[in-house]
C-alpha cells in the first residue's frame, strides 16, 4: 500500500496550491480519502474528507470556503486545492485512506498514511 504526496512548496500568504495523493496497493474507490496536516508543536488536524463516491465532503470551520477536497477515482487520486492561504496554514500535509464511512474518519480513524509534504505560507 501506498498514498504518495505531492503539490507542496513555497507560498505567499493569500496564494494557493493544490496537493495531490496517488494511492496505490488498494481498491482505492471504496475508501474515505482525507488530509491532515502536522505544524511543528502542535497536534495532527484533519482539514478535509471526502466519501469513497465523492458525493460528500467535509470540513472544519479553519479551512471552510477556502480548501476543496476531491478525488478522481479513475486515477487512484485524491486532491487538496488551497485558496487563500495564510501564515497559520504551514504545515505538513498528509492524505489518510479509510474502509468505511467519511464520519467514522472524521472521528479520526484511518487504516493508511502517507509520508506528506510541506506546505509553507510567507507572509
Amino acid at each position: 500500500v501506498q498514498l504518495v504526496e505531492s503539490g507542496g512548496g513555497l507560498v505567499q500568504s493569500g496564494g494557493s496550491l493544490k496537493l495531490s495523493c496517488v494511492a496505490s496497493g488498494f481498491t482505492f474507490r471504496n475508501y474515505a480519502m482525507s488530509w491532515y496536516r502536522q505544524a511543528p508543536g502542535k497536534e495532527r488536524e484533519l482539514v478535509a474528507a471526502i466519501s469513497s463516491t465523492g458525493g460528500t465532503t467535509n470540513y472544519p470551520d479553519s479551512v471552510k470556503g477556502r480548501f476543496t477536497i476531491s478525488r478522481d477515482n479513475a486515477k487512484n487520486t485524491v486532491y487538496l486545492q488551497m485558496n487563500s492561504l495564510k501564515r497559520e496554514d504551514t504545515a505538513v500535509y498528509s492524505c489518510a485512506a479509510l474502509l468505511g464511512t467519511i464520519w467514522t474518519m472524521m472521528r479520526g480513524r484511518r487504516d493508511y498514511w502517507g509520508q506528506g509534504t510541506q506546505v509553507t505560507v510567507s507572509s
